[in-house]
């Protein structure tokens, strides 16, 4: 009985031992007597026994990689504080065992003097535009040598660019005086525009005010035009109705005792205008004088 408990024990650990259940995105390594034999594969596998064991055993997950700060010194002399994340993946699992005994380690440490000497490279001002640019340059170097490790780079980035204080508040105080300058700038164009703006509305002004000064003397004129023309019309017409009544029978007549009741008019009124009276040469001839002013009026319709 007890015999049989004991090779049903025996049985029961020959069993677990040779049962292998590899869960997905894993990968273990096999040795046999010592040697490498198999990379065994998500799922069931079996092994023997006591002569088979499980030495290595990867995730073929991306795996994110903190790289520890450090400093690093740029093209102009000036100390940067840097550190990163890196992420990778194991793709060969025979390689990653036997390649390289701690490619973790190895990778840490290639990223770190790869991004030394990538930086080293550039000036300070470089470093902070061209991060898209280390973290390629970093990359290409770390695939190229991690795949003897059965490693694969994916990508690299950077987490932080820190530089020395003094540096810090002197980018702060540039970067104070090129707001204030822009500031400036932005102020002088506005007077500037203003300055135009107020030159182009009052030459505007000027132009609209000269246009209607103009129109202005323009009309006055037309006006004037049109008044002396509908005077001289007026005149015409009188003077056409007058000769027209001359023309008459009996007209002339007319005209006569019109004459000689203004003549008188006249004469009378001229008394009254002032303390000085202007007489002609032969004012006690009445009579000549209205014969003279009718002698006139009788010459005109012949003409």
């Amino acid at each position: 009985m007890i015999s049989t408990l004991v090779l049903f024990a025996a049985a029961l650990v020959f069993v677990l031992q040779a049962v292998r259940v590899v869960p997905q995105q894993s990968a273990l390594v096999v040795e046999r007597l010592g040697r490498f034999h198999a990379v065994l594969k998500p799922g069931l596998n079996i092994i023997i026994p006591f002569v088979d064991r499980v030495a290595y055993r990867h995730s073929l997950k991306e795996i994110p990689l903190d790289v520890p700060s450090q400093i690093c010194i740029t093209r102009d002399n000036t100390q940067l504080k840097v550190d990163g994340i890196l992420y990778f993946q194991v793709t060969d699992p025979q390689r990653a065992s036997y390649g390289s005994s701690d490619y973790i380690m190895a990778i840490t440490q290639l990223a770190q003097t790869t991004l030394r000497s990538v930086i080293g490279k550039m000036e300070l001002d470089k470093t902070f535009e061209e991060r898209d640019e280390i973290n390629t340059s970093v990359v290409a170097a770390l695939d190229e040598a991690a795949s003897s490790w059965g490693v694969k780079v994916l990508r690299y980035e950077i987490k932080d660019l820190v530089p020395p204080q003094e540096i810090l508040h002197a980018m702060q105080s540039q970067i104070t005086a090129e707001r204030e300058k822009r500031a400036l700038i932005a102020a002088s164009e506005g007077r500037k525009q203003e300055q135009i703006n107020i030159a182009a509305g009052q030459r505007e002004a000027s132009i609209q005010k000269s246009e209607g000064e103009m129109q202005a003397a323009i009309n006055t004129a037309q006006g004037e035009a049109e008044a002396l023309r509908l005077v001289a019309d007026a005149n015409a017409h009188a003077l056409r109705a007058v000769a027209q009544a001359i023309a008459e029978p009996s007209g002339i007549e007319a005209v006569n005792l019109k004459v000689a009741e203004q003549y008188v008019e006249a004469f009378a009124k001229l008394a009254k205008t002032g303390n000085t009276l202007i007489l002609p040469a032969n004012a006690g001839d009445v009579a000549g004088l209205v014969a003279t002013a009718l002698s006139v009026v009788k010459q005109a319709p012949k003409s």
